[in-house]
């Protein structure tokens, strides 16, 4: 599994989160060229991949992108613009200067688990998602 996600990008989201594992289900469900794998922040591939300071903000989604890191807004535009098709149109929201796009990202994230619910354990993936997860 790891083998694959050197040639792939990899979205580190908050586990226990009902709205980021929304976003998880919705980008596997578009990712018709299967370019993400996923991984909660909460696991070990997150603890020796990323910076200990971006796996204990669960705060933010981070994107792992050609050896790059993308957090908050940045990597939610990245992930869309990547995902091609109509989501393609998503890079005009990169002329939004990146304080004042994290700023609306930072009020969502700050209510999320109020607005969207957040659960007991991490999201456990299903056996055909398997593949796209690195735990």
């Amino acid at each position: 599994m790891e083998q694959n996600s050197k040639n792939s990008q990899v979205i580190f989201f908050d586990g226990v989160c009902g709205l980021c594992n929304g976003f998880v289900d919705f980008v596997i469900s578009a990712d018709k060229k299967n370019h993400f794998l996923f991984s909660p922040l909460q696991s070990d591939y997150a603890q020796k991949e990323l910076p200990a300071e971006m796996t204990r903000d669960l705060t933010s989604v981070v994107l792992l992108k050609n050896g790059r890191t993308f957090r908050k807004s940045e990597a939610v535009l990245e992930v869309l613009g990547d995902l091609g098709g109509i989501w393609k149109i998503s890079a005009l929201g990169k002329i939004l200067p990146v304080v004042l796009s994290n700023k609306v990202y930072d009020m969502v994230a700050e209510n999320r688990y109020r607005l969207f619910g957040k659960k007991e354990t991490c999201r456990l993936p299903t056996a055909e998602e398997r593949k796209k997860f690195i735990l």
